[in-house]
């Protein structure tokens, strides 16, 4: 359809729910690259056939269901090559065999993007009652993972506790938290953690990006940024993370995205 007006009108729309799309594409597939072709091609497919696009669903919901059609139709299979090594990739692609695609969907639609089991559903195309099948199927698979040593950098001491127990409820071990680069460089060093869960702006001013790359750079490690300030990591203009909560967080978003990088392994690590 050649519809510019009303095109522009579903676009408006959207636009605020593309950065949560390129997140989850990145979760679902385990790539950077993956992730943000999948998003390329949902809006393609919605400027080819603006009937995609349902109007009288939640604009969000509608555009995760337009992306659900493109994936499916793609065989919903994870990423295969990009930029992550060749045994890290490997990693991901034994562990993603033992998780079905449509659990793992269901699974980051409910826990990451806090869509009801009516609304996974409705994206997913099946009733409500089997997007709750297929989610506790993958949290099931997910929990018999073996227990993790987790850094957690953040400088709010009561947000900090806070993932620091969601970290514990989950059965992973904290390895403590740092709330300055300095701090998070040494214990990283120290410790040599499975999972780095990170705030972007630290006590000293110091910043978690920053503390983020001294540690890639002696350690490769799946990392997970929790941040009020998403938009500082998503310009597109470099490597972006994987795993990213947007604060005020909930705690099953927390929740799925430690098991989802635990589950990817060092494929969610990053380069900054």
């Amino acid at each position: 359809m050649n519809d510019t007006g009303g095109l522009d009108h579903v676009f408006d729309s959207v636009k605020g729910h593309l950065h949560h799309l390129r997140r989850f594409a990145r979760a679902l597939t385990g790539s950077q690259e993956s992730g943000d072709a999948y998003t390329a091609a949902t809006l393609e497919a919605i400027i080819a056939d603006r009937s995609a696009f349902l109007p009288d669903l939640p604009p969000k919901v509608s555009l995760f269901r337009s992306f659900h059609a493109v994936w499916a139709s793609s065989g919903s299979t994870a990423a295969s090559g990009g930029d992550v090594p060749e045994s890290m990739q490997a990693i991901a692609q034994q562990r993603m065999a033992e998780l079905s695609p449509p659990s793992r969907e269901a699974f980051l639609l409910r826990s990451l993007e806090d869509f009801s089991f009516t609304e996974t559903g409705t994206v997913m195309g099946v009733t409500a009652a089997e997007a709750e099948l297929l989610h506790n199927s993958a949290l099931h698979e997910i929990e018999r993972q073996t227990a993790s040593r987790i850094l957690i950098i953040e400088d709010e001491p009561i947000i900090a506790m806070d993932i620091e127990s969601i970290v514990l409820e989950l059965g992973h071990t904290s390895l403590g938290i740092a709330d300055t680069k300095d701090i998070a460089v040494r214990m990283a060093q120290e410790h040599r953690p499975d999972l780095i869960l990170s705030d972007i702006q630290l006590a000293d001013g110091s910043s978690g990006i920053d503390a983020a790359a001294d540690i890639l750079a002696r350690h490769s490690v799946p990392i997970i940024f929790i941040t009020a300030f998403p938009e500082r990591l998503l310009t597109g203009e470099r490597p972006e993370p994987t795993f990213l909560i947007t604060k005020p967080f909930k705690r099953p978003a927390v929740q799925a995205a430690i098991s989802q990088a635990l589950f990817f392994g060092n494929a969610g690590a990053i380069e900054i």
